[in-house]
């Protein structure tokens, strides 16, 4: 399983953009450089994370992005949505049993995907931009249901 390409320089690059900001806007091509990423491609992706309210962009000789929050307040989860897709382990919609089979009935490891998609949902919205740009490698650890756990140790 593996997150989008453009997930990950998406996440590359807003984590620079976070290390580097000083006040002042940085240029997409300084990123690109720094991140070794291909300077078009982040020009699109900035353009959706622009849309979804993640960083701002000014125009001129001194312009480029800054965030448009503190990177505390930016989790890591907002910035896969702003430019792709919820994470999915499989073709599973979700809790429903749409599109697992062509016959229209839940796969028979549907529940196993639908919980492992949800411990990485709710690990990537506990961490911040600013945890990731910061070093914090002390990142949340996502617990299981409290239920799944008691039967998990009596087993």
């Amino acid at each position: 399983m593996k997150l989008s390409t453009k997930s990950r320089y998406a996440i590359m690059a807003m984590v620079d953009l976070a290390q580097q900001y000083s006040g002042s806007c940085v240029p997409l091509s300084l990123i690109a450089e720094r991140q070794g990423l291909p300077l078009q491609y982040l020009e699109q992706l900035f353009s959706k994370l622009r849309r979804g309210n993640l960083v701002k962009s000014v125009r001129g000789i001194n312009g480029g992005y800054e965030l448009a929050r503190e990177a505390s307040s930016i989790r890591i989860y907002d910035i896969i949505l702003a430019t792709d897709a919820p994470v999915k382990v499989t073709r599973c919609n979700s809790h429903e049993a749409k599109e697992c089979h062509a016959s229209g009935k839940r796969c028979n490891s549907h529940h196993l995907w639908y919980e492992l998609e949800h411990v990485m949902h709710d690990y990537l919205i506990q961490v911040s931009l600013s945890d990731v740009a910061c070093g914090n490698h002390n990142y949340p650890i996502v617990v299981l249901n409290s239920k799944k756990a008691d039967n998990m140790e009596a087993a």
